[in-house]
């Protein structure tokens, strides 16, 4: 499992640990891989942990060989959760800020599909699961390149689920809503970082994000539809997992767009009219509003071309 030392890896992990399951977990940081550990066995579990960096390429390869070298009869499963948050008003994020999200939450996962699908035809079958998020199907401003990333990661593991069927690999995907995780925390920060002088929808964001983080419950819930997708014999193809991602995933669905537009616009704090300003092509800087004359009360015509009215009798 990808991103296993916060949130909803750190619970999924010790939960399937807990449950006799021979866990894998990729960690980015040594020091935090070792927490983990210690963790587990303070809760009377074992779980082993491998080094892995999604976002570069020579690491997954590394963690992958690894991770096959640990197990016994070779990888079965393949959780990919590791994910960034990116928040922050899409004029406001950089291209650097949007290749990482993209990197992590979406090439990073298809690149350890890619390096896993192998061996799992090999061994006769397997068992990929993407975690992706209700805001993948459910587009949020100030979070617009999250959702482009895990909007693009169900859409790659739909395809995926076809692909790999010949191969005996079942992919799942689980579609969490708002679960109290270090990541609130990571999107306030972002915040922070990307807004500019009087950009409007941080402030109103911000409290948004303070004021969920308050009220969800812990990621438990994804940790043990994780393991459904693991133990069905037929998994189904998507889990969405949570209150809210239940509720607004089919709501959106089926309102129309300027609907929630006006939803998103009024929980985000976004005016809907434009801010009064020059219009750049007034000569005095002004907004240009061109008085009605001849010329605009009859009907067009062409230079050179006569009107239809023109030399009628009266």
């Amino acid at each position: 499992m990808t991103g296993a030392t916060g949130g909803i890896g750190r619970v999924t992990v010790l939960h399937l640990a807990s449950r006799g399951w021979d866990v894998i977990a990729g960690a980015r940081d040594p020091v935090k891989a070792a927490a983990l550990v210690a963790q587990a066995e303070q809760a009377g579990v074992r779980l082993r942990t491998v080094v892995l960096d999604v976002a570069d390429p020579a690491s997954c390869r590394r963690a992958v060989d690894q991770a096959g070298e640990m197990a016994a009869g070779g990888l079965w499963a393949l959780v990919n959760n590791a994910g960034v948050p990116q928040a922050g008003a899409v004029a406001d994020v950089g291209d650097e800020q949007a290749r990482h999200v993209l990197e992590v939450n979406l090439l990073g996962a298809a690149r350890l599909c890619r390096l896993v699908l192998p061996a799992m035809h090999r061994q006769g079958g397997g068992r990929i699961v993407n975690i992706s998020s209700g805001l993948g199907r459910v587009p949020w401003p100030m979070g617009g390149w999250y959702s482009a990333a895990k909007h693009g990661l169900s859409a790659l593991t739909h395809c995926l689920r076809v692909e790999a069927a010949h191969l005996g690999v079942r992919v799942c995907l689980v579609e969490p809503g708002a679960f109290a995780t270090p990541m609130l925390t990571t999107a306030l920060a972002d915040l922070t970082a990307a807004r500019t002088p009087d950009a409007p929808g941080y402030d109103r964001t911000a409290a948004l994000f303070n004021a969920v983080d308050r009220h969800v419950p812990g990621p438990e819930p994804v940790a043990r539809t994780v393991e459904k997708c693991l133990t069905a014999t037929r998994p189904r193809p998507r889990y969405t997992v949570g209150r809210d991602a239940r509720l607004l995933v089919p709501l959106h669905g089926v309102l129309p767009l300027r609907v929630t537009d006006l939803l998103k616009h009024a929980v985000c704090g976004l005016p809907r009219t434009p801010t009064p300003g020059p219009h750049p092509g007034s000569p005095d800087g002004g907004t240009a509003v061109r008085p009605p004359g001849p010329e605009t009360t009859g009907t067009a015509a062409a230079p050179g071309v006569a009107s239809p009215t023109e030399g009628a009798r009266p």
